[in-house]
Formats: C-alpha cells, sequence, structure tokens
C-alpha cells in the first residue's frame, strides 16, 4: 500500500497535465484543459460556436463547442487582462484580440495563427473590443497609459485619443508621500460597444483612476469622435471589476470589484442615463459575507421577460428586474470561478477555471433546469481533483510519520488567528497532547476600543486618527480587563493593538498592565498597516512603539509588524526605525507583511528574510488572507474556496524560518494539514544558522531612494505611468506602482536576475535558483553599524557562509558604492551582480532549478533537510525540480514522507517530480559534514 501510494501521489500531478475527457451531465459539462483558465470568451468559424479560453500564463486555447482541444498559442507567456471575438475581416469567421499585460493587443485567426499584433508603449494593454463606423470595423483598444487607440482590422494604428482631452477625472487626497496623480485622466477599465436599433453603434469607454476606491465614470462617444456624447459618473459601488452591455443595448451592467460589503450590480439605462444599483448584501445569509470579488452580470432570459444573472464568487444570483431581494434566487456550488461569459445564442453560461487553481472550462446549460443542482453539486476534475487526493495521500503519510532520530526538537510556530472549528477540535487537542508544536493562541478581533484624551499627545495628525472598524467606548479600566481575559484559560494571546489608521487604539499604559496581568504568557500584539513614512510616524514610534518594546522585553511578547508595500526592503531602512533595525528589540519584533495590492511577493520574502537573517530580528512572520490575491484591485478574483496555495506558501514560509502564523480561516479542514505538518516535524522549521540555502550574494539596503519609495508604496491609484519618465529611470526595483499589474519586468530588475520572475504578479513561490538573494542591513562602509546589538550578518548565518559573502549596496533605485558616494545604472550594473550570484551559487551545497521554491537546511552534521515547492500560486502544475550538487557530497536522497529514494549516479542533476499543488521533504545524507555543526 504504501508504494502504491507513493505511485498515486505523483501520478496525480502527471495527469493533470493533458487534456482529459469531458465530463458531461444534464444541466453541466466540464473540459479539462490542463490549463489554469482565466478568461473565457467564444468565437464563430465556419458557422460554429468555438470557446476561446485566456490561461493564467497568457495563452489564448481553443475548443470546440463540445469540449474537443482545437489548438493552442502562447503568445508572449504574460497574461492577458481581455478577450473580445469578432469578424474584423469580412471573412466571416471571427478574430480573437488579447489585450495583453505586456502593452500588446494581439490578434489571431480562429486557427490560431496569430496575424497581427500592436504595441504602442510598455504599459498594459486593458481593455479592447471591436466597433463599426459605416459597417468599417476598427479595432479599440486601451490601458494604462491613459489613451484610446483606434486601429485597422490589419493591426495599424489610426488614432489615438488621450483621456486628458475629455476626462472629468478628479483624484483625491493631499498625502504627499503619496501623491494623488493629475487631475483630468483616467485609463481604459472597459471598452465595450452598444449597437442601436438602427444599427450603429456606440462606444462604451469606463475611466478609472484607482482599481479600488474609484467608482469611475462613462462616457459613450460616437466611434473616432473627439469628444464623448454623453459622460456619467457611476453613483454606486466602489472599483467596477466587470462591464457588459445588455443584448438589446438599452442598459449598461456595471459589476464591483469589491469587498462583500461593498459588492453591488449597478445598471445605467442608456436613454437618460438613470441609475439604479443592486446590493449583494442584501441577500443577508444567502452569499458569502467576507471576501472580494467581482460581480459579473448577465442577462438571463426567462420565458418572455428576463432575470439578471449575478456570479457573484462561488454564488449565481438571480435577480428581478425591480432588484427586489426577497423575490431573487441564489444558487450556491462548493468553487468560486475566474471568469464568465454569457453564450446568449446557444443559450449557456461558459465558466472559467475555479480561482483555487482549476483547469476546467465549465459549461451551464440554461435551457435545462438541472444546471442548478449540478451548479451546487459541481467537483471539477482535472487539476482540482488531484489537488484534493494528493493533498489526502499526504495527510495519511504525516499521520504515520515519525521525526528522523538526528533532528533536534522542533521550534514553536505560533497559530495567532485560528478560531478552532469546533469538529476540529478533537484534532487540536491531540496535537496538543502529543507535540509542543504549532502553539494555537487564543484571538480576538476587538470591535471596540479605548477612548481617552489624546488632547496632550503632543501630534495633530494621530490624535484626530481612527479606525473606522471600531467603536471607541472602552474607559482604560475597561480596555485592560477585556484584554486581559483572552488569556483566561489560555497559553496565549494574540490581538489588534492598534493599526495603521491608528497605532492608538490602546494606550501605552493598558498595554503594559495587560502585559503585566499576562504574567509570561505569549502574547502578540498586532499592528497592521504600519506603512506611513513621514515625520508624524517617527513621533509614533518614540512615542508608542520603542517604549512599548523596551517594556515588553524579557516578557514573551512580541510586536507584530504587519505592513504592505515595499516596507521591509524600504520604509525600514529610514532612520526612524533604526532601533528595530538594530537589533535592539529583536526578542520583541516581527517582521510581517500583509501582501493585499502588491506585485513583488519576491522582494518581501527576500526583505524579512534579510532582516531576520541580519540578527534584528529573532524570527519573522507570516500571513495568508483572502485578499492576498488581489494584485490587481479592479478584478479581484480574490475568493479562493480551496485554500492550497495558502498552504504551499505557509509551508514555504515555515520552511523558511517564520514562526508567526496569522492566518485568515478559509476551508479549516483543508489547512489543518498545515498543524500536522509541523505537529509531526514532516515541515522543519530551521533556525537561521541552519539554512544553506541563502545566496552568498546579499544586496544591502541604504536609505531608500525618495522616487523608488513613491514608486512602491502608491499601488491603489492605476494612471501613473509615463513613458518618458520610465526611459530615463532604469530601477533595480520597478514597476510596482498601480500602472503596472500582471506586466513583465524589466530585464535589469532584481526580480528577474535574482529571483527568476517574469510578471509582476502572485510570485508569493518565487523560485530563486541561485538561493534567496537577501536583502539586508549594511554590512560595510560608512552605512554599516558594526556595533549594532544584532552583530554581523556572517556572525548569524550558517558558518559555510564565512569566507564566501559578498554584498553589493543600492537606494532601490540604483546601485550604490558602499560608501554610496558614487552610484551605478540599474540597466547596467546588473549584470555585474547577476554574473556574482550565478558564480556564488556553486560554493551552495547545493542549488534547484526547475519553477519550484525551496529552502535546504543543515539538521545534522551529515543530514540535509530539502524542502520542495510546487511555484504556481494559484497556477498549480506538475514541475520537475533538478536539484544540482555542488559543495555537498550526497550519500543518500530520499523522500521522508513518500520513501522514495532517488538515483545519485550524476549528482549534477538529480531530477525530483513535484507533483501539480504539492510539495516534497526530501532528507539528504552526506558522506561527509558541511562544516562543523553550527
Amino acid at each position: 500500500m504504501f508504494r502504491i501510494n507513493q505511485a498515486i501521489f505523483l501520478g496525480l500531478g502527471l495527469a493533470a497535465s493533458l487534456w482529459a475527457s469531458p465530463i458531461q451531465s444534464a444541466g453541466i459539462s466540464s473540459f479539462d484543459t490542463g490549463h489554469t483558465i482565466t478568461k473565457v470568451s467564444v468565437a464563430q468559424h465556419d458557422d460554429q460556436s468555438m470557446i476561446i479560453g485566456s490561461s493564467y500564463d497568457g495563452a489564448i486555447l481553443a475548443l470546440s463547442s463540445d469540449g474537443k482541444p482545437l489548438w493552442k498559442n502562447d503568445l508572449s507567456g504574460i497574461m492577458n487582462h481581455d478577450v473580445w471575438c469578432e469578424d474584423i475581416t469580412g471573412d466571416r469567421n471571427d478574430e480573437i484580440l488579447a489585450a495583453n499585460a505586456d502593452g500588446h493587443v494581439y490578434c489571431l485567426s480562429t486557427s490560431g495563427k496569430l496575424l497581427w499584433e500592436f504595441k504602442a508603449n510598455d504599459a498594459p494593454m486593458y481593455s479592447v473590443c471591436v466597433i463599426h463606423q459605416a459597417e468599417k470595423p476598427f479595432v479599440v483598444c486601451g490601458g494604462f497609459d491613459n489613451n484610446i487607440y483606434y486601429l485597422s482590422p490589419e493591426g495599424a494604428q489610426v488614432k489615438r485619443l488621450s483621456s486628458k482631452t475629455y476626462s472629468i477625472a478628479k483624484p483625491w487626497g493631499n498625502d504627499p508621500f503619496k501623491p494623488a496623480p493629475p487631475k483630468r485622466m483616467h485609463m481604459a477599465n472597459f471598452l465595450r460597444k452598444i449597437v442601436r436599433p438602427d444599427g450603429s453603434e456606440t462606444l462604451v469607454v469606463h475611466g478609472s483612476m484607482n482599481g479600488m476606491q474609484d467608482k469611475g465614470v462613462v462616457y459613450l462617444f460616437d466611434p473616432l469622435a473627439d469628444k464623448p456624447t454623453c459622460t456619467t459618473a457611476v453613483n454606486a459601488g466602489r472599483g467596477i471589476g466587470d462591464l457588459v452591455v445588455s443584448p438589446n443595448g438599452e442598459e449598461i451592467l456595471l459589476g464591483t470589484s469589491a469587498h462583500g460589503n461593498d459588492s453591488s450590480m449597478t445598471r445605467m439605462n442608456v436613454n437618460d442615463n438613470e441609475q439604479s444599483s443592486f446590493k449583494l448584501s442584501s441577500l443577508k445569509k444567502q452569499v458569502d459575507g467576507f471576501g472580494y470579488r467581482v460581480v459579473q452580470p448577465a442577462i438571463y432570459p426567462v420565458n418572455d421577460t428576463f432575470r439578471y444573472l449575478l456570479l457573484y464568487g462561488r454564488q449565481i444570483a438571480l435577480v428581478p428586474q425591480d432588484l427586489k431581494a426577497a423575490n431573487c434566487e441564489v444558487h450556491s456550488c462548493r468553487f468560486s470561478f475566474n471568469d464568465m461569459w454569457m453564450d446568449e445564442a446557444n443559450s449557456r453560461i461558459i465558466l472559467a477555471s475555479v480561482q483555487s487553481g482549476g483547469s476546467c472550462i465549465h459549461i451551464l446549460d440554461l435551457t435545462n433546469e438541472k444546471w442548478k443542482q449540478d451548479f451546487a453539486e459541481l467537483v471539477p476534475p482535472g487539476k482540482i481533483t488531484a489537488i484534493l487526493k494528493a493533498s489526502e495521500l499526504v495527510r495519511q503519510r504525516t499521520r504515520a510519520f515519525s521525526r528522523p532520530k538526528w533532528e533536534r526538537e522542533p521550534l514553536p510556530v505560533y497559530m495567532m488567528s485560528e478560531s478552532v472549528d469546533q469538529s476540529l477540535q478533537p484534532l487540536v487537542d491531540e496535537i496538543q497532547r502529543t507535540s509542543s508544536s504549532p502553539v494555537f493562541l487564543d484571538h480576538q478581533h476587538f470591535g471596540v476600543a479605548e477612548d481617552w484624551d489624546r488632547s496632550s499627545l503632543g501630534n495633530e495628525k494621530y490624535a484626530a486618527k481612527r479606525d473606522r472598524r471600531r467603536k471607541y467606548t472602552l474607559t482604560p479600566q475597561q480596555a485592560v480587563d477585556a484584554l486581559t481575559d483572552i488569556y483566561d484559560g489560555e497559553d496565549g494571546a494574540a490581538y489588534w493593538a492598534g493599526h495603521g489608521n491608528d497605532p492608538y487604539m490602546f494606550t501605552l499604559d493598558t498595554l503594559q498592565k495587560v502585559i503585566d496581568a499576562a504574567d509570561g504568557k505569549k502574547t502578540v500584539l498586532i499592528y497592521p498597516e504600519l506603512e506611513d513614512h513621514s515625520e508624524d510616524f517617527a513621533f509614533v514610534l518614540n512615542n508608542h512603539f520603542y517604549p512599548l518594546a523596551q517594556y515588553a522585553q524579557g516578557k514573551n511578547t512580541n510586536i507584530y509588524v504587519r505592513t504592505k508595500h515595499s516596507f521591509w526592503q524600504g520604509n525600514v531602512y529610514l532612520p526612524m526605525w533604526n532601533r528595530l533595525l538594530s537589533g535592539e528589540f529583536s526578542d520583541v519584533f516581527v517582521p510581517a507583511m500583509e501582501e493585499t495590492t502588491d506585485k513583488a511577493m519576491e522582494l518581501s520574502i527576500a526583505g524579512r528574510s534579510g532582516i531576520w537573517a541580519s540578527g534584528a530580528t529573532d524570527s519573522w512572520g507570516s500571513r495568508c488572507a483572502r485578499d492576498n490575491t488581489s494584485f490587481d484591485r479592479s478584478r479581484q478574483h480574490s475568493h479562493q474556496m480551496l485554500p492550497n496555495h495558502f498552504l504551499r506558501m505557509m509551508i514555504y514560509h515555515i520552511s523558511g524560518g517564520a514562526q508567526y502564523i496569522d492566518n485568515f480561516s478559509v476551508d479549516q479542514e483543508y489547512m489543518s494539514l498545515l498543524w500536522e505538518l509541523i505537529a509531526k516535524g514532516a515541515l522543519y522549521v530551521p533556525k537561521r544558522n541552519e539554512i544553506v540555502s541563502f545566496s552568498p550574494v546579499h544586496l544591502s539596503m541604504h536609505e531608500p531612494d525618495h522616487e523608488y519609495m513613491l514608486e512602491s508604496s502608491n499601488v491603489k491609484w492605476c494612471t501613473f505611468f509615463d513613458a518618458e519618465k520610465e526611459a530615463q529611470r532604469p530601477m533595480v526595483f520597478s514597476r510596482l506602482n498601480g500602472s503596472w499589474p500582471g506586466a513583465p519586468v524589466t530585464q535589469w530588475d532584481f526580480s528577474r536576475y535574482a529571483a527568476g520572475v517574469n510578471d509582476r504578479r502572485l510570485n508569493f513561490l518565487p523560485p530563486y535558483e541561485n538561493g534567496l538573494v537577501l536583502i539586508t542591513p549594511p554590512q560595510h562602509g560608512p552605512h554599516a553599524n558594526p556595533d549594532a546589538p544584532r552583530g554581523r550578518l556572517l556572525d548569524n548565518l550558517h558558518p559555510i557562509y564565512k569566507d564566501i559573502l559578498n554584498e553589493h549596496h543600492t537606494d532601490g533605485h540604483r546601485y550604490l558604492s558602499a560608501d554610496g558616494e558614487q552610484s551605478f545604472p540599474a540597466d547596467r550594473y546588473y549584470e555585474t551582480i547577476e554574473s556574482d550570484i550565478k558564480k556564488a551559487a556553486k560554493q551552495l551545497p547545493l542549488t534547484v532549478s526547475g519553477q519550484v521554491a525551496w529552502v535546504t537546511a543543515q539538521t545534522s552534521p551529515t543530514h540535509l533537510r530539502l524542502t520542495l515547492i510546487d511555484s504556481g500560486y494559484i497556477n498549480p502544475n506538475p514541475r520537475q525540480a533538478v536539484v544540482h550538487f555542488h559543495t555537498a557530497q550526497p550519500a543518500k536522497m530520499r523522500d521522508i514522507l513518500f520513501g522514495t529514494e532517488f538515483d545519485l549516479s550524476d549528482p549534477t542533476a538529480v531530477t525530483v517530480p513535484v507533483p501539480l499543488g504539492m510539495f516534497r521533504f526530501i532528507d539528504i545524507e552526506l558522506d561527509a559534514p558541511l562544516v562543523a555543526q553550527p
């Protein structure tokens, strides 16, 4: 049985890489494509319908109407933001137009041949459609360069229409550290068309400035016109994630991209501009509340009338024309979907893959009432089924696993926000009875905060700050009592002590009293979104955080700094954070991140690991939440119901030393596999001086360049693109603001040459094929601090690094000399660092290639633990990891869960299959120790 399970485990990942036979029932058909499908549409070829899909990796593929694979074109390997199918050549066959994040519009025939491509600049193209003037077709496209382009059927530019010439956009806010973009400018969030009763067409433009907070404006244009015939501000919702025109051309339907509290559909009458909205929250418990989703509307014909059909994550709502919630139908599936297309001609809905990494295209037959039942019962074949089966096999093998005798006792891993489901309490009880880790801390997310007199605080900005999610009703004593109660009967507690919106939810005096009352029990004070880098926040650090950290020392208390954007490779290197960076409070501060809206997770892992490795902190933390996947706030397909991406991210981070875990609960039964892996010791938690997969090359941060800070923290506004400025300022860490979702990284960007990623997306599991290149405090030159309590990086790492460390310097914009006096342009000097990284890799015990995240730690003088993880965060695939041994001399190499032994006859290239959505824990026995055991 053991060997059979092993074979099944490995085979699961391979099977899902092939086109599989369709799964069909009366109301729903599922076609496994082997790809994660993010966009779907329908095209006509020889008077037959064909299904068009766009994959996560930007490929366009076609299926016949009954699901048979026809062709695939990989295009550039960069994602497509929009797909439109229409005949522009007059041959009665549609062309397929793809608006790509690399700046192109690609035009393909329905046989898959690339006909032409158009690119104005590097800004991502975001929307595309076709419009006719006097029966002459034009391709209309636009995106993040704030222009709209009219193209001929052959792809030649006919006209450029700048939003500056007609936009009424008015940005808000006056934060000098996050400046708003210029007025009267927007990007083309949607381009669609209205077909009038007389056959004439009108271009619909939805313009947006901010992917999360801007409702935007709808502009109606006659084809090729310079000015709109009608301009209408959208009056409901937050962020527009879908726009469709009703088949009769009378209504424009806009669906939000927002949190459940703000999710809605707005209908706009084309003739009188009247608007009315339907809020999804009006359906109360019939739909999921928490989470971020795109509301995708369509018209659902019912006899001689119709309803609005809204795809909302894992639910379909059928809404009557009067928009009354009491008359709605809601049909729920276990899984959420990436996209929907209403195929009106064939009375069916085309659904893209489920958001948890599915590989199917699903078709709902609206003429068959059974579609509702089949939708509710759907378990997608292909990748999802493979992940579920493989995960169960891993759980079986984990329960049978015993920790090797040569490994030390596990380090504690603190689960800080796992309010355990009652059905899983027996499992938690068993874990706590048999293992010292993980440690489940009681977590409270208070809706109240302390009401105290701030008139003498000494800082006007933060005296006025409040968090709108809190009611400030507690007296100081009530606050102490409420926080102290959390510890009752528990081993420790984790709770919000403040937020970037208001760090002073509880006073320093209150928190000190609670720390004393905890009497040594583990305490984690969580502070989300501390991203302000103004002098006002420097006041907060000196007035609140540093005194709190000083009081917390030696009292089993941590301050969990859960920041955003570029903090750990940016903000923390500002002078105000020097006391954290020095290691003075290494036992208190825990560097952590919430990665929402960010597009450079490969940088944050290098930044946090570098802070920890330097000795500035004694551990680091990680977080998973619904909106982790919101790299593009205008398209928040962020409702993954199977948290396999969370599981793999946690395994990667914990195998890299993270001990403080702040997860939102999503399918806790599935995620409990993580608890078991930790408890059994299958997931090894290393000390920093046990890790031997850090690159010998590290990049040290000087005080960050102001322009880099602006670019990396201003991620919601999406109209900052300036082609001339981009050409004149190549940056070490580039394309980080809100204008670059899904865009390819530059040739000279650290993310490409060091981390091995190719786009600005969800690189939570970066490959770092030459070892993790740490971003650290300076170790040499006048900007180093040799007397800091943290000590030297060299002294905190494994002894193999004693004579091989190689330091480079940057301010985020340019490369620098150690003294900071000389600068070197990013687009040229990167070649030196890239070369150094590749050479230095040969000095490591081993490296790994093959699109996997990996960590290697020494577990005894003659044993290494290698963790391998499928790097496709929401795009899982089977991987062939190739292990290249350098300074290590392997004697035996074995999978610790499944017992697989690997052929070492060629230690320069040992192949290890990693099934899709999975991970492997490999023990490597050495002929001789690397160096003396740390």
